[in-house]
């Protein structure tokens, strides 16, 4: 290896890209192992974290997307809307971009700037509405206030931002927060209604009645600033029969029991406080021994000199997780949250504070670790367990007393009941409950009963629950049988009874009530009664039924109380209790709010028309109002609107199941009783309702409607359910209009979408799917983008999508695409119709077609497609099957010393071979594709089991079709296409062949007549070539991994004699495995070039050799490579100017070289050592690069793999002119990652490099008519001359000439000056100079042309000539050309001539062809000149369908 070539340069932002003249090609496509294609672009950021949220915006005119923010770990975007250049950003999030942000933020299209909405929103916003009238932006979530404002003037869950003067108000209802509620959705009016707000999440609202109930808070309660009135009403759990340790404690006396602060006798000081040892760090562990449900925990600091406690932090028992806490600052009102170092405050005034658990918790005890403190010890005075409401159990003696209450919780009893003993989950424990033995038959009157009197320490709106022990533990299921539960809430509310079967299986958890609960002073109790059911259920066992009574829950929701803190004594305000609503509020934006208090009581007279859609549902809702929730809202006129969530209830007019809608002031059902899980997502659009979530049919299984697959469309005229296709493979979380675009825009966590219900296989969309309304079915869109997004809107021009986004890509593509240019020469990408798929995720009972995504840009047919060679693609890593230490090329053969690199993953679906063919029954233009998928055939007529690793594509139908009979297993690396055999190459065994198949695309079966390929462990064909020399094209060649051929003994590379029908070996053959091949002469001589890990039979290393096959040798290409080579490419057929690329022999660094034919020279890279190539491959420009002394300036090399570089990132593919290397195409694939390009295919097998110029059009026609003109006064001046001469000839037969002129009926426009050559063309033909062969082949030099294959079509059908010229397959007589002129054969002599060679061009305009004569051409057709000598019409030939005939000569190239 010689020293480096002159310093390389790497293309810089400005530099001018390459333009690919891919028309030259044909049909032009890349394979490889991705799921999304681009054109590079600098600077563009492709993949994120997918553990932050990442907001993006995508063009809907090109799909560009740009990267706008991404939040912290662990934060996610819910909600976006812009005004002007502004855009809003909410959710739940500490930072975007890595700059502080409190779950809100703004971004300037313009500056490209994010800036604070002053410091945040104190919680989650979960959704936003921009007023771009009145510079409003509406905020809706769990949160209370902006941070660091008044929390008192907030009611919590929504607020106003004004955008002009930059700050925060209370809306005029003043907010929707009793304690837990959040809103999860505002929604804007439609119509007459458009200045209203229709609010929706899980929030209570109340409307004024005659009814007052006073609330009541027992008073022994203390106050602290450090508790919420919520908080300080969660009754605390008795710990008195619980273990508790604080270790290590002091042993100084009065401070060192710890059980002594649970409910501290009196003032901070001895016996009442602990402390711990001096200076160390102590855990304090509550184990209650018994599940609970615990909302927090009450935590008092001792204010004793030199002691006290700074931080803590809390796990849960027994999951062990750390705990994160909510509390509120005294002195801001802020809520704050915290899970490590949460801090304790040393203030006096602050006798307690109260830190609240996300959500209620079951756990069993708690290990609180004290971290800091304050002098010589941490200390404390003050130490509680906080339940989550209320709770009261059926045996007395677990009734302990809590602190602070009058009594312990009580119960009642009459009749006779038994204590049973349960065991629990945790080891060595039991729990003890009641059981009353009951004659079957007895009357709810004469059976025994139970009534909780549990204590709830304040008034306010309660879950209860009553617990059901499993019957399986007691094998008493056959004697179990139902009770009536009867609560009286209290405050002159009436008693709620709801019957509960007992015969459960597992323990069960049962919500009885919601609503109201009021205590009776001076217990503070409420009543809770269990009898046996009014029509008891089950036959009983040995004539007895089983009653079982176990355990009360309350779980307080929220305070019933309209004032804000104060003493804990009773007062506080009173609430009235008219008409309750539930999840919906509407609010019209002109109101002046003038009064209103939406968390409190609503006065009759700011009602609006909706609201009594939040009463009427909480009616229908009833008790199960305590786990719904209202996720969309959606209006469909002023008078109708939809509410979709996750909720079940009975109205009047049925049952109502996760979606309703509300008409003409009641409640309508929706067909099938709604659907059968959550709704996330609704949207309207001119008639029909677009529904996403987590479900998958109707609620009502009699009503079924399949392909309801998480997503839905509801004719709201009609009242009808339908399906979208077959839907999609996972849940939605958002949807949007795209007025616009008349497109459904649906994102979530799935990844395909079906195109009929019941189909198993769908198309790759990543997490953003598009629905198009006219056309009715699921399209392609603008792009991928892969990942979770859990939001997704439509903005004018631009559509945000944020979420959990791990990869985006412009361009959807299952494993391969379609590359061409525009008109202005830029590079366009045609989006794969082929739903491929994963081979291993498949199943092998596919039945159901999978679906065909339609690209929205218009798609043009390419003409002129035939097959071609398949090339090397790709390699396998050998090493993983024999052992790290063992090389694959050493099993084969003894002296090569090396082995082929890991080669660029490819996760299925991977397009890793192509070639084309022309079915000639059905003119259809087919794409053959293989490698490393799955797929259902979708072609007419195809079986529909799972098929895999080739597939037809037919181009006019946009179908795929199987190779019929038994399917690969495995993967295939290399086709190749001749007439109508298709060879096979790869890693697989398809029947009884192993690496390499024939399939006849005729007869539609495996060929055995080829043999089977040998080998000691592996084989593996890497590709299949046709030499394009005419005297080899007998040959087919074969090379990868393997030992022999039939009976021919052949390592690495053999050859197909299709003539003799047998294996032959090349000369003595070489030694290891070959990866990539290529062609070239020299001189005279035809060469074979072959690359990979190679050495020849004597042993010399040759990971470059060459064959000639005129003396059968091989012969090393230079010395010194580096390591293996696992891509080749010749330039210009010159043997001495080939480009290798590969890995060193140690695998770490890879290389591109060049061979000058004396000597290996190292081109200058920017890639690193991560890289790896599958291709290098030779193409033409439409603009020249600057002149080098490496590559002409009328191409390009393209390299293809998975190749990184430090200076532009990651790529598939990339171009080299010699001096400068071009970053040209990116990947993804279905992951995430970054992915491969295997190849570039391309339909026509020769074509030229050399640019060529062209007049414009119109000089084009005068410079014609121009001609025309002369040509016409030339035959006018000849025929007259003619007839004067003729005038007095004798011999002149006139009706021979009038005959002889009227030959021309079927001849086209230049006929009449094709007599005029050929009465002359003896006088100018050069026989062997145009006519023959080697003419040809000199002519295709002199064009720089580059010749593949040459396809043999046979020869003229005896009879066919006639005088003056011959008849082609259409039926068209035309005259001699010139190779029947100059070396014309006489037919049945043994002379026939050859079919003419002419010379190759291309279509560059469509030509409808439809005078007499004329051939319709494509553009991009591939074309054979036959005569050319008319200045404006050519005599062709269609290299694709061999008909002949004349076109305009503007036309070609």
């Amino acid at each position: 290896m010689t020293a480096l070539l002159a310093p390389v340069a790497f293309a810089s932002a400005s530099s001018i890209m390459p333009q690919v003249d891919f028309a030259r090609m044909g049909v032009v496509a890349v394979g490889g192992s991705f799921a999304g294609l681009d054109f590079y672009t600098a600077n563009e950021t492709n993949t994120f974290d997918g553990s932050t949220s990442t907001l993006l915006s995508r063009a809907l005119s090109n799909g560009t997307t740009t990267a706008i923010a991404s939040t912290n770990a662990g934060g996610s975007i819910h909600a976006v809307c812009s005004i002007g250049n502004t855009i809003y950003i909410g959710g739940s999030f500490s930072s975007l971009s890595g700059a502080a942000y409190t779950n809100i933020a703004s971004y300037d299209t313009g500056s490209h700037q994010l800036a604070a909405m002053q410091s945040g929103l104190d919680g989650t916003v979960y959704s936003l509405y921009c007023d771009p009238s009145a510079s409003h932006v509406w905020a809706g979530g769990d949160f209370h206030a902006p941070v660091g404002a008044d929390a008192t003037q907030y009611g919590g869950s929504v607020a106003i931002f004004d955008a002009k003067a930059s700050t925060w108000s209370a809306p005029g209802f003043f907010g929707l927060k009793g304690d837990g509620a959040s809103v999860r959705t505002i929604a804007p009016g439609t119509g007459s209604a458009s200045s209203a707000l229709y609010f929706g999440g899980s929030f209570l609202t109340s409307f004024a009645s005659n009814v007052t109930v006073n609330s009541t808070n027992n008073p022994n309660v203390p106050y602290s600033p450090g508790a919420t009135p919520f908080s300080s009403s969660l009754v605390p759990i008795p710990l008195d029969s619980s273990d508790v340790d604080a270790n290590p404690s002091t042993s100084e006396a009065g401070y060192t029991n710890i059980t002594n602060i649970l409910c501290p006798a009196g003032a901070d000081g001895p016996n009442n406080t602990w402390f711990s040892a001096d200076n160390m760090l102590t855990q304090l562990t509550l184990r209650t021994n018994k599940f609970n449900n615990a909302r927090g925990i009450r935590l008092g600091n001792t204010f004793i000199s030199n002691h006290g406690t700074k931080t803590f932090r809390v796990a849960a028992i027994p999951s062990n997780e750390l705990l994160t806490l909510t509390y509120i600052d005294p002195s801001t009102k802020a809520n704050m949250t915290c899970s490590d170092s949460c801090p304790l405050l040393q203030d006096t005034t602050v006798p307690y504070q109260d830190f609240l658990f996300p959500d209620s918790t079951t756990l069993t005890g708690a290990q609180i670790t004290l971290l800091e403190w304050d002098g010589d010890s941490a200390g404390l005075h003050l130490l509680q367990l906080l339940s989550d409401g209320a709770f009261a159990s059926a045996i007395t003696d677990n009734n302990g007393r809590s602190c602070y209450s009058p009594d312990a919780s009580g119960v009642y009893q009459t009749g006779k009941w038994s204590i049973i003993d349960s065991t629990t989950t945790i080891a060595g424990t039991t729990e003890t409950m009641l059981e009353a033995s009951v004659a079957v038959g007895t009357t709810p009157a004469n059976a025994p009963t139970l009534t909780w009197f549990p204590y709830v320490s304040a008034s306010g709106v309660y879950n209860v629950y009553v617990y059901v022990p499993g019957c399986q533990q007691f094998a008493d299921c056959s004697s179990r049988t139902s009770v009536d539960i009867t609560i009286s809430p209290g405050g002159g509310a009436a008693d709620v009874t709801k019957t509960v079967d007992e015969n459960v299986t597992a323990d069960t958890k049962v919500l009885i009530y919601t609503g109201y609960v009021v205590p009776a002073a001076p217990a503070y109790t409420v009543s809770v009664k269990l009898a046996l059911a009014a029509n008891a259920t089950g036959s009983g066992q040995n004539g007895k039924w089983a009653v079982i009574a176990d355990r009360v829950q309350l779980e307080l929701i929220s305070l019933s109380t309209s004032g804000s803190g104060g003493s804990g004594g009773s007062g506080g305000g009173s609430l009235t209790g008219g008409a309750s609503g539930f999840g919906f509020f509407e609010w019209n934006t002109g109101n002046s709010g003038s009064g209103v208090n939406a968390t409190g009581t609503i006065a009759n007279t700011s009602e609006s028309s909706f609201d009594s859609v939040s009463t009427a549902f909480a009616t229908a809702l009833g008790s199960e109002a305590a786990s719904a929730i209202v996720n969309a809202v959606a209006a469909a006129s002023p008078s109708q609107l939809f509410l979709g969530g996750q909720f079940g209830g009975t109205s009047s007019n049925g049952t109502l199941t996760n979606i309703v809608s509300f008409a003409n002031g009641g409640i309508v059902i929706l067909a099938g009783g709604g659907l059968n899980d959550a709704v996330n997502a609704l949207a309207y659009a001119n008639g029909t309702l677009f529904v996403g979530g987590t479900f998958t049919n109707v609620q009502d299984s009699a009503s079924s409607v399949s392909g309801l697959s998480y997503v839905a469309k509801y004719d709201v005229s009609s009242g009808a359910w339908s399906p979208l296709g077959g839907g999609l493979n996972g849940p939605v979380a958002s949807i949007s209009v795209s007025s616009s675009q008349g497109e459904i825009v649906f994102a979530g966590n799935f990844s395909e979408t079906y195109s009929t219900p019941g189909a198993t296989y769908g198309a790759e969309s990543g997490g953003v799917a598009t629905w198009d309304v006219s056309m009715n079915k699921w399209v392609s869109g603008n792009g991928l983008v892969l990942g979770s997004p859990s939001f997704v809107t439509v903005s004018s021009a631009t559509e945000f999508i944020a979420g959990s986004i791990s990869a985006v890509s412009g361009n959807s593509a299952s494993g391969w695409a379609i590359l061409s240019a525009d008109k202005s020469g830029e590079p366009t990408l045609g989006q794969s119709a082929s739903p491929l798929v994963d081979a291993a995720l498949a199943g092998s009972n596919g039945t159901s077609s999978p679906p065909s995504n339609t690209t929205k840009s218009s798609r043009r047919r390419r003409g002129g497609l035939r097959e071609e060679e398949g090339g090397a693609t790709s390699w396998l890593n050998l090493r993983g099957l024999f052992g790290a230490n063992t090389s694959p090329a050493r099993l084969l053969s003894r002296d090569s010393t090396s082995e082929l690199p890991t080669p660029p993953a490819a996760p299925a679906p991977a397009v890793l071979a192509m070639a084309f063919w022309t079915n000639q029954s059905t003119s259809h233009e087919s794409v053959v594709l293989g490698g490393n998928f799955s797929f259902v055939p979708t072609a007419t007529g195809s079986s529909s089991s799972l098929s895999s690793g080739v597939a037809l594509y037919d181009t006019t139908t946009e179908t795929l079709a199987p190779l019929e009979g038994p399917q690969i297993n495995g993967t295939v690396y290399s086709l190749l296409v001749q007439d109508h055999s298709l060879w096979v190459g790869g890693n697989f065994t398809v029947g009884s062949f192993e690496g390499l198949a024939l399939y006849d695309l005729y007869s539609l079966s495996w060929q055995t007549s080829i043999g089977t390929l040998s080998g000691m462990f592996l084989i593996s064909v890497r590709s299949i070539t046709n030499p394009p020399q005419k005297s080899q094209s007998h040959y087919v060649i074969v090379a990868g991994t393997f030992a022999g051929a039939g009976s021919v003994s052949c390592q690495a590379v053999c050859a197909w004699d299709t003539s003799a029908s047998k294996w032959v070996g090349l000369g003595n053959g070489i030694q290891g495995e070959v990866a990539s091949v290529d062609y070239a002469e020299d001189g005279s001589n035809n060469v074979l070039v072959v690359a990979g890990a190679i050495s020849l039979q004597d042993g010399t290393s040759a990971n470059v050799a060459k064959y000639y096959f005129s003396n059968s040798s091989w012969v090393a290409v230079g010395s010194g490579l580096p390591g293996p080579v696992t891509a080749v490419s010749v330039n210009n057929e010159n043997v001495n100017d080939v480009f290798a690329a590969g890995r060193s022999t140690d695998g770490t660094t890879p290389f591109v070289m060049h061979f000058d034919g004396s000597s290996w020279t190292s081109v200058n890279t920017p890639l690193t050592g991560a890289s790896t190539f599958s291709q290098m491959t030779f193409v033409p420009l439409l603009n020249s690069h600057s002149s080098n002394n490496l590559i002409h300036t009328d191409r390009v090399l393209m390299v293809s793999g998975a190749l990184d570089s430090s200076t532009f990132g990651n790529v598939s593919s990339a171009l080299f002119d010699g001096q400068t290397w071009y970053p040209y195409l990116t990947s993804t694939t279905s992951s995430g990652a970054t992915g491969a390009i295997a190849g570039l295919y391309h339909s026509f097998t020769t074509f030229s490099f050399t640019q060529r110029t062209f007049l414009a059009t119109g000089v084009v026609i005068l410079i014609s008519i121009a001609i025309a003109a002369g040509i016409v006064f030339f035959l006018l001046l000849a025929g007259v001359l003619w007839t004067l001469l003729s005038r007095d000839s004798s011999e002149m037969d006139h009706k021979m000439f009038a005959e002889e002129d009227d030959a021309s009926v079927q001849e086209g426009p230049s006929s009449m000056l094709e007599h005029i050559n050929a009465a002359t063309r003896s006088t100018f033909m050069n026989p062997g100079s145009l006519g023959t062969a080697a003419g040809a082949g000199a002519l295709a030099a002199a064009a720089g042309t580059k010749r593949q294959s040459t396809e043999d079509r046979g020869t003229w059908a005896a009879g066919a000539s006639t005088e003056g010229g011959h008849t082609d397959a259409d039926g068209w007589r035309r005259t001699e050309t010139p190779a029947t002129a100059a070396g014309a054969g006489i037919v049945g002599t043994g002379h026939e001539p050859e079919e003419e060679v002419g010379r190759p061009a291309f279509a560059r305009y469509s030509f409808d062809g439809e005078g007499e004569g004329e051939l319709p051409l494509q553009t991009g057709v591939q074309l054979a000149v036959l005569d050319d000598r008319d200045p404006a019409w050519w005599y062709v030939r269609d290299e694709n369908t061999g008909r002949e005939g004349i076109v305009p000569a503007a036309y070609l190239y």
